[in-house]
């Protein structure tokens, strides 16, 4: 069996996934995945776009009303804050890191790769073999 530029890629693949996904979901650790989390909402924050507009009376009264719904806004989430912390305190379940799923099904698909070429590579060899053999009785 031919060790290929395919088979080395699917394996560093592979196992370069299986080592994020240990860093990702915490089992390590629970600060490696507290660290993923934060760099993947500081990574989701940091997009963003700027733009200006000249000051005017009807500007600046819906200035005034669109920080009146970010307090609003500050407040619920400072509110939903603290009933998950209550809750997690009283034993509920935390939220999911849908990172790690993602990251699991794709080792998965790896994994299934990998075994399914090494399997057609075994197959493609008995062939090879067998037809070998045939020909030197022949």
């Amino acid at each position: 069996m031919q060790h290929t530029m395919y088979h080395s890629v699917l394996r560093i693949a592979g196992l370069t996934l299986a080592v994020i996904l240990l860093f990702d979901s915490g089992l390590l650790s629970p600060v490696t995945s507290k660290i993923s989390q934060d760099t993947q909402l500081y990574l989701a924050s940091a997009i963003g776009m700027q733009a200006r507009v000249v000051p005017t009376e009807l500007n600046q009264i819906t200035a005034g009303l669109t920080q009146r719904d970010m307090e609003l806004t500050q407040r619920e989430n400072d509110i939903a804050a603290r009933e998950i912390a209550v809750n997690l305190e009283a034993g509920g379940a935390p939220s999911r890191d849908f990172s790690s799923y993602i990251m699991s099904v794709l080792l998965f698909v790896i994994l299934v790769l990998i075994v399914l070429n090494y399997a057609l590579d075994f197959i493609r060899y008995r062939e090879r073999i067998t037809i070998q053999s045939n020909e030197k009785m022949a």
